[in-house]
């Protein structure tokens, strides 16, 4: 259904976008004073070009990031030097939250297109919790669909097949960017490499090639100029077992 009205995350005179704001509208209806100070949070923003670290593994650093535009990844460098992709973020999403509770940096996070930031203090974001602890609720509640979706890592890589789990990662960023207002009904374009697909589903890049091919002559799905496009919605969602409910945005029950 089309929006009626402005959208919260906009401001329609400067056509500058707050996707954090829209994000949390899906889950409480926004005072205008927690409008304003979300806002205002935005304000100190940086641009990172792509395949640059945002925060570095194991060091200290004082502030948290939401996601303006663009794509970043999360991951996790072992001593040995091999990589373990953990998660993608998405505009709207808040980088290096779980860092408030850690002195240096557990994981890494980079930029896998051009992106852009807004820079939030952790006296900032202290200030939110204390002043509109309705929204500290809303950004728990993202925080819970985080950890969905780390949940469905630790499947894939205990239960699922390689090729379920490749049918799962396609269905699940459908669903994420199709959320975020960027993808089209059953198509996106691939913000990853299939050596990041590999990545994070803990295979080998051929193997994710091999499977990709299998997945096209099947007539599950082609990928074009790095979009790819679910052609047997049905087909896909069976093999990967894929319910989208813990990605879904709803209303917090009891809170108005």
């Amino acid at each position: 259904m089309a929006r009626t009205g402005p959208v919260p995350g906009t401001t329609e005179a400067t056509g500058e976008t707050y996707p954090l704001i829209d994000k949390l509208s899906h889950y409480l209806p926004l005072s205008p004073l927690e409008v304003s100070f979300l806002r205002d949070i935005h304000g100190s923003q940086r641009h990172f070009d792509r395949h640059r670290d945002i925060i570095a593994q194991g060091r200290p650093y004082r502030s948290v990031f939401i996601l303006c535009s663009g794509f970043v990844w999360r991951y996790k460098i072992l001593p040995d030097g091999k990589r373990q992709l953990l998660s993608f973020a998405l505009p709207g999403d808040l980088i290096g939250f779980p860092a408030v509770f850690f002195e240096n940096a557990v994981n890494a996070t980079g930029s896998l297109s051009d992106v852009v930031v807004a820079t939030v203090p952790f006296a900032a974001l202290y200030d939110l919790f204390a002043r509109f602890p309705r929204v500290g609720i809303a950004l728990y509640w993202m925080a819970a669909r985080e950890a969905a979706i780390y949940g469905e890592r630790i499947v894939d890589i205990g239960r699922r097949s390689a090729y379920e789990r490749l049918a799962h990662l396609i269905l699940e960023l459908l669903t994420r960017l199709r959320i975020a207002g960027l993808a089209d009904e059953l198509s996106y374009v691939l913000p990853l490499t299939q050596e990041l697909i590999a990545d994070v589903l803990g295979l080998s890049g051929p193997h994710v090639s091999r499977m990709l091919r299998s997945m096209r002559e099947e007539g599950l799905v082609t990928i074009e100029d790095h979009r790819l496009t679910v052609l047997d919605l049905a087909s896909l969602t069976q093999l990967a077992g894929f319910d989208g409910d813990y990605l879904a945005r709803s209303r917090i029950p009891g809170l108005l």
